[in-house]
């Protein structure tokens, strides 16, 4: 039982300790590098000022000792005090009063030679070394008077007394700022890596050089290899994806003709619907293929972007307003007609099981984030993930007659919102009761992998 306290206690300050450390590597390399630093010095300035410094303290202090010996036995024995006084080169005062025991808390060398005093002189009453740092203050009793001496400070204190710890000082500072630049340079492909790879997430190219040890050139160079590979993926993909399409048209559009030409059978409409649903779901595959295409990010003003795409619908006679824009236009880099497109199809999902939508757009410190309620019968909570899979056909009943596509407008906005470093959001309209999707997307990189922040 109380080993499982101490295990647990263990855990705790173990947690606690974590959240001390700097997050970022940099900062944890140079806290391994430089805390060892200071404790070195440290333990080294203590050690010398104990052992060495305070040493040689006490050894100048006992050879005062010996002369203010001499000096109280003329005085007791009336033989030339005065001279003998003046020939060491002490201060000397008769009289009553006294001086106060009085040490600075900071004064190391100060508290030796008070330790030194006071065992080698028995009638010593007390030590001043706060009224004049310079010099030493010391009270002897000598009944029925009392003998005040004074002496320079440098004659029981080794000269220069501070420079080894301003020397300690500034070694540490010239040691610490040589493993700031090395820690700077080491760290500096690693940074550029990891900068290079969110842009790459965020659907950015940004130029990279493997730099630095062998290992971070090795994933350097693994990460180059990966992206390439992608990229030609990609490509292949769409190239595939075009002579898939040009091929599947061809043939299709023999049948539409050949059926053009037997209009009057009963089965004509039947046969047009099934082609024209054929042609609904190679579109509809393509554009879900495509989201990721190699479009250019630009600088694009997202409140505009909202306005065209409400002022498109309203055209064509959709039920589709405004329910929200920032005061001060938000201009950030994205792709455009991707995210044009994955808006889009959030409206056409809306005006599909609803009879209106509604498209709104705020700004917030690290996000952008667009929204679009309808007052249709929503989502269950439950079946989220679900409509979010490619060609997933959810209840019927939310149909409503007027065409259920093919599953694939809530994936493609999600695809795109992944492709910018964001997330697709399902939820309830709290206004409209409908379902309200959610476009978040961080803070953009532009084209050359730097922070760009929204601007107005």
């Amino acid at each position: 039982m109380r080993n499982s306290r101490i295990v647990r206690r263990a855990r705790i300050s173990i947690r606690k300790a974590r959240r001390v450390l700097p997050e970022s590597l940099y900062g944890r390399a140079a806290f391994i590098l430089i805390v060892p630093i200071f404790i070195v010095q440290f333990v080294v300035s203590v050690s010398f000022v104990q052992r060495v410094y305070e040493g040689v303290t006490s050894q100048m202090t006992q050879n005062i000792v010996v002369e203010i010996d001499l000096l109280v036995d003329s005085y007791q024995n009336d033989e030339n005090f005065a001279h003998n006084a003046e020939l060491l080169d002490i201060e000397s005062k008769i009289g009553t009063e006294r001086y106060q025991d009085r040490v600075a808390f900071y004064d190391i060398s100060g508290k030796s030679i008070i330790r030194t005093l006071r065992r080698q002189l028995p009638q010593l009453l007390a030590v001043d070394l706060v009224t004049n740092s310079r010099q030493v203050h010391l009270s002897l009793d000598t009944k029925p008077e009392v003998l005040n001496l004074s002496f320079s400070r440098k004659r029981v204190t080794a000269a220069k007394r501070h420079q080894l710890l301003v020397l300690i000082f500034f070694t540490t500072l010239l040691v610490t700022f040589v493993a700031y630049l090395f820690l700077r340079r080491q760290l500096r492909p690693i940074r550029k890596l990891a900068e290079a790879a969110e842009a790459f997430g965020r659907g950015h190219h940004r130029e990279y050089r493997p730099g630095g040890s062998s290992e971070v050139r090795s994933a350097g160079e693994t990460f180059l290899n990966m992206r390439a590979r992608i990229e030609q993926h990609r490509e292949q993909r769409t190239m595939m994806l075009s002579g898939v399409s040009h091929d599947l048209r061809t043939p299709l559009t023999r049948l539409r003709l050949a059926l053009s030409m037997n209009a009057d059978s009963d089965d004509y409409r039947d046969m047009i619907a099934d082609l024209d649903e054929m042609e609904l779901l190679i579109d509809s595959f393509l554009d879900f293929a495509g989201s990721e295409a190699t479009e250019q990010p630009e600088l694009t003003d997202l409140s505009s972007l909202v306005q065209g795409i409400v002022e498109k619908s309203t055209r064509s006679g959709a039920n589709v307003s405004i329910g929200q824009l920032p005061t001060h236009p938000p201009v950030m880099v994205v792709r455009k007609f991707a995210i044009e497109r994955a808006l889009e199809n959030l409206v056409g999902n809306a005006l599909r099981y609803g009879n209106m939508a509604v498209i709104s757009l705020e700004v917030f410190e690290t996000m952008i984030r667009f929204s679009v309620q309808d007052d249709g019968p929503g989502i269950p909570l439950n079946l989220h993930q679900e409509a979010l899979k490619p060609f997933s056909r959810l209840d019927p009943s939310r149909n409503q007659n007027k065409g259920g596509g093919v599953g694939l407008g809530l994936p493609i906005a999600l695809d795109i919102a992944l492709s910018h470093g964001g997330m697709l959001l399902l939820g309830k309209s709290d206004e409209f009761g409908g379902l309200c999707a959610v476009i978040q997307l961080p803070v953009a990189l532009d084209p050359s992998g730097q922070d760009h922040p929204p601007v107005a």
